[in-house]
């Protein structure tokens, strides 16, 4: 799925790293999805039709909806699941393991 990431990151203006880096802790990079939901997305009751299906939809989200519109990583990471505030650097640390780099 490396290539559809990618594809998506670029397509709506994300780090390519974000995406996979919350599919790591919401459902171990896909090996514990349901209904082709590697995100979480909508507390896990959303269904797609395909995991390509999924990171469009994410994707789209993130760089459409007023909620994530125009945040960077860090602050969509803190919209994505505002109860935990450990949440965004779980999410980094994976992003971090991906490419080195800062995080913004």
């Amino acid at each position: 799925m490396a290539g559809i990431f990618i594809e998506k990151a670029d397509r709506y203006g994300l780090d390519w790293r974000l995406l996979p880096g919350i599919a790591m802790v919401e459902s171990s990079g896909g090996k514990h999805c349901r209904r082709n939901n590697v995100f979480g997305w909508n507390s896990g009751r959303t269904g797609f039709k395909t995991v390509a299906a999924g990171i469009d939809f994410v994707a789209s989200r993130f760089a459409h909806s007023p909620i994530y519109r125009g945040r960077t990583s860090r602050g969509i990471l803190a919209a994505y699941n505002p109860a935990r505030q450990k949440y965004p650097p779980k999410v980094i640390r994976f992003m971090e393991m991906l490419e080195p780099g800062p995080v913004k």
